[in-house]
């Protein structure tokens, strides 16, 4: 193999892969890795369309004053993902300001941004973000094409218009699935055809050593989404003789009730587990299913000690992609977090074999290139075509 083959199948693990992210982050709603600005906000720190390399807020402690991270809004963008900067912090959360922006997003009626919202972080090194450009303009392109197409094809049967946050989103992801897996599978395949005879088949995938590489991927993700948005939230609470009106002053002995927003921005529906880690805390529910894109409310009640002081109280928070019933993700999660993330990763690859094996077969793939044969887009259209004639 020489040295040019070898850089070509580099750059095309790596840009399948970039695809892979970008769909995932899409899907769930939390960007990995990879993210994207849609306007001009953060101009000149990153213009519209611009990328970033996004890197989870669980593995790169506190947030900062001047940090720029990517976070649920509760009212900008009707409460989708926003990234702006850190520009200060107050007792109820942080301040964030587009740098293009003359106001801060708490000026324009936006809460304060806690802890729980932040989902990720854009990598900077010395100080400047780190940015992709037209990463994001590419990305939002296709997702325009295919929304014209969902509701072209919507309105042919009759049913409602769907919007960039739906069906629309979805199509993109699918195709960027498959336009992230063809170029994998393409980057396999020799670079040109060898004119003499070898005993081994470079231009033969094995079918098992491909789909355990899909699997991989699949799993570590899906690992990911349901590991990184979980985490602890802790809540102050002041046992005093002289409370106050607010719900975190009480007087020694009392209970108070708070209201904690669950969010789900993904286009997967999710089961949340909330779990006391701290005595003096409960939640009501204690744990919920919250649909696509969707979000909830818990009731979450503190019990100040009888001793007057300031305490802490922690509720963990566990979030499982609901592909398998509710109660038994919850059952499964009473036995340890880790049964239930396992029966999950067992589904998503129980699936996506099943989905492989029908649409492919479980034969090795033969892969050429070159002008004198069909391409890898074509013979693929032509398998998916003979596989729907033949359950006909």
């Amino acid at each position: 193999m020489t040295a040019s083959t070898i850089v070509s199948k580099a750059l095309g693990y790596a840009a399948a892969l970039f695809v892979i992210l970008l769909l995932v982050g899409q899907l769930l709603g939390q960007p990995i890795l990879l993210g994207y600005v849609a306007t001009g906000s953060m101009e000149p720190t990153m213009d519209a369309g611009d990328g970033f390399v996004a890197i989870p807020n669980a593995v790169t402690g506190d947030v900062q004053e001047g940090d720029v991270v990517v976070f649920q809004a509760r009212e900008l963008h009707d409460g989708g993902l926003t990234t702006h900067r850190v520009v200060g912090e107050t007792e109820g959360g942080y301040i964030t300001k587009g740098d293009a922006n003359p106001f801060t997003d708490q000026d324009g009626g936006e809460p304060p941004v806690t802890d729980g919202q932040v989902v990720a972080r854009a990598l900077q090194i010395n100080g400047e973000v780190v940015t992709i450009p037209y990463l994001g303009t590419l990305v939002m392109g296709i997702q325009g094409v295919a929304l014209a197409a969902a509701n072209a094809v919507t309105s042919v049967f009759g049913m409602a218009t769907t919007s960039s946050n739906g069906l629309g989103s979805m199509l993109v992801a699918i195709g960027v699935a498959l336009l992230g897996f063809g170029t994998l599978l393409d980057r396999l395949g020799p670079a040109r055809r060898e004119t003499t005879r070898r005993r081994s088949r470079e231009n033969v995938l094995a079918f098992w050593t491909v789909l355990g590489l899909i699997l991989l991927v699949f799993v570590t993700l899906a690992t990911a989404a349901m590991v990184v948005p979980s985490g602890t939230y802790e809540y102050g609470l002041i046992s005093s003789e002289s409370p106050t009106d607010d719900p975190q002053i009480i007087e020694p002995g009392a209970t108070t009730e708070l209201t904690r927003s669950v969010n789900n921005a993904g286009y997967l529906p999710v089961v949340v587990v909330h779990e006391a880690e701290s005595n003096g805390i409960s939640a009501d529910p204690g744990w919920q299913t919250i649909g696509i894109r969707g979000h909830s409310e818990t009731t979450v009640r503190l019990s100040a000690p009888k001793e007057p002081g300031e305490y802490t109280r922690s509720l963990g928070e566990y979030r499982y992609l609901a592909v398998l019933p509710p109660s038994l993700l919850v059952w499964l999660h009473g036995l340890h977090p880790f049964a239930a993330i396992a029966a999950v990763n067992g589904v998503v690859v129980g699936v996506t074999v099943a989905i492989i094996i029908l649409l492919f077969g479980s034969g090795d793939l033969r892969l050429r290139s070159g002008p004198d044969h069909v391409s890898l887009s074509t013979r693929l259209e032509r398998r998916l075509r003979r596989w729907l004639r033949d359950r006909e």
